[in-house]
């Protein structure tokens, strides 16, 4: 995973929680999911214009 160990993870959870507070947390992990859930369906509609704009191109 991008070379992140365990015991780093850890380091930098624990950091997070430091800085953001034990409240803040399940806000910021919704975020991410949002953000997440955003990104990976603006890459598959990506993804699809492609894929439509080159079976355009062979019917042409």
């Amino acid at each position: 995973m991008f070379g992140i160990g365990m015991p780093e993870l850890i380091i930098i959870l624990v950091i997070i929680l430091i800085i953001f507070g034990a409240g803040k947390l399940p806000e910021i992990g919704a975020g991410m999911g949002k953000a997440i859930r955003n990104f990976k369906g603006v890459s598959d509609d990506e993804e699809t214009k492609k894929t439509d704009k080159l079976d355009q191109d062979d019917k042409s």
